[in-house]
C-alpha cells in the first residue's frame, strides 16, 4: 500500500531559493509506484500553501501564483493526522498524511522550528529531532559541545552582536589577540555560507561581523585552517548511524561558499578524497562520532579540514538538512557509495518511520 509523502519546500529563510533547487530534485526522485506525494510550500513571507501544479514552477519560483496553490498547514492535533486545508468557500479539507519530508535550509526550517511541529503533529518526518536541529543550527552551541567531548576544530570564539555594536574595538582587540589570520567571520544560525567573510587583516574585521550580524544575532570567528576540505555523509538513526565514503571540494573561489554549492558548479568534487585510507577512516569515523554525540537521526553532512602536513582531522560543521540539488555532495556520496538517490530518498523516509524520540 502506498504511503503519502509530504514534501515540505521553501520556507522565510535566506535559503529559499536553495529549498526550491532540492526539493524539486526530491520530487522529482520519489518512485510515484511507492508514494503518494504533496507539496507543501512556504513563502518567504511565511505564507503556507499546499501546490499540486509543475515542478518546474518549484524551480522558478511561480509555484505560489498557481490556482492551484490553498492555505493550508499541519495540525498539531495528533487525532488530525495531516494537513488541513482551507476551501474558498469557508470550509477545510483534512488530507492525511504518512511522513513528512521537509527540504528547508536555515532558520525556520533546520533550527528545530517546525520540528517542534512535527513533534506536535505526531506525524514522522525526516530528518533530526528539535534538539538536535537547534544544537547543530548554531555554530556556538556545536563548538561548545564538541569542545567538550574532545572532537578538534578551528580555534574559535563568539559573541552577541548587540555586544559588538556596544563596544566592537575591544571584540576586534579580543579576536586579533586570541586567533590567527586569516579569519572566518560567520553568524551563528545561517547555512550554505550565507553571511560568511574571510578576513585576512583586523582593520577587515568590522564590515565582515557586521554582514554576519544581518544575518543572526550572535557572531561566530574562526581561525581559518590551510588544508584539503572534505565533507562526509552520514545516514540513519542515531545509534545505528553509517558513514559515507570521504568527498572533496576544490573550491573554485577562495572559500566554498552559497555560489559554489548551488549555482555555479565551478568547484571540483573529488569522490573518493584524495587522502591515505587510515586518515579518510578517521574522518568517517568522527562523523558518526559526533554525529551520535549531538543526537542526530535520520542524516546529516559533516564537514572537515584535514591538514596537508600532519593530516589533522579538524572538524568544521554538522548541516542537518544538506543540499539535494544534482550537484550536492551528500546525495553525491551515497551514489558512490551504491546508493541511487531514490533509494536514498526510501531509506531517509525509512529512518523517519523507525526513529526512536
Amino acid at each position: 500500500m502506498k504511503k503519502t509523502v509530504c514534501v515540505i519546500f521553501g520556507g522565510a529563510s535566506s535559503e529559499y531559493e536553495v529549498s526550491l533547487m532540492s526539493s524539486a530534485s526530491i520530487i522529482r526522485n520519489l518512485d510515484t509506484e511507492k508514494f503518494d506525494i504533496l507539496t507543501l510550500g512556504i513563502t518567504k513571507d511565511g505564507r503556507w500553501l499546499l501546490y499540486s501544479g509543475a515542478v518546474e514552477n518549484i524551480e522558478n519560483n511561480t509555484w505560489m501564483n498557481s490556482e492551484t496553490a490553498r492555505p493550508a498547514f499541519i495540525s498539531p492535533d495528533k487525532a488530525t493526522n495531516g494537513l488541513v486545508v482551507l476551501n474558498a468557500d469557508g470550509s477545510y479539507t483534512v488530507l492525511k498524511v504518512d511522513v513528512l519530508f521537509p527540504v528547508l535550509h536555515g532558520k525556520n526550517g533546520e533550527d528545530g522550528t517546525i520540528q517542534g511541529l512535527f513533534k506536535l503533529s505526531g506525524i514522522p518526518y525526516v530528518g533530526c529531532g528539535t534538539l538536535a536541529s537547534a544544537v547543530c543550527m548554531d555554530k556556538a552551541v556545536t563548538h561548545t559541545l564538541l569542545s567538550a567531548a574532545n572532537i578538534e576544530q578551528a580555534h574559535y570564539l563568539w559573541f552577541y552582536a548587540d555586544r559588538y555594536f556596544a563596544d566592537g574595538e575591544k571584540i576586534r582587540n579580543k579576536i586579533a589577540a586570541r586567533l590567527n589570520f586569516p579569519v572566518f567571520v560567520k553568524p551563528a544560525n545561517a547555512g550554505s555560507s550565507v553571511g560568511v567573510s574571510k578576513v585576512t587583516a583586523p582593520e577587515k574585521l568590522d564590515a565582515a561581523i557586521r554582514l554576519a550580524a544581518e544575518n543572526d544575532t550572535k557572531v561566530v570567528v574562526e581561525e581559518g585552517i590551510v588544508g584539503q576540505e572534505v565533507e562526509c555523509a552520514v545516514l540513519g538513526n542515531r545509534g545505528k548511524s553509517v558513514a559515507s565514503p570521504v568527498g572533496e571540494i576544490g573550491a573554485g573561489a577562495e572559500f566554498y561558499d552559497y555560489d559554489d554549492k548551488y549555482k555555479n558548479g565551478v568547484a571540483q568534487l573529488f569522490i573518493p578524497a584524495r587522502l591515505p585510507e587510515d586518515v579518510a577512516e578517521e574522518v568517517r569515523k568522527t562523523a558518526v562520532r559526533a554525529y551520535n554525540l549531538l543526537g542526530c537521526d535520520g542524516l546529516s553532512r559533516v564537514d572537515f579540514f584535514v591538514t596537508e602536513k600532519e593530516h589533522r582531522v579538524i572538524l568544521n560543521e554538522i548541516n542537518t538538512l544538506p543540499g539535494f540539488t544534482s550537484i550536492s555532495m551528500y546525495p553525491k556520496l551515497w551514489e558512490n557509495a551504491g546508493t541511487p538517490y531514490s533509494e536514498l530518498l526510501e531509506k531517509l523516509i525509512d529512518c523517519a518511520f523507525t526513529r526512536e524520540d
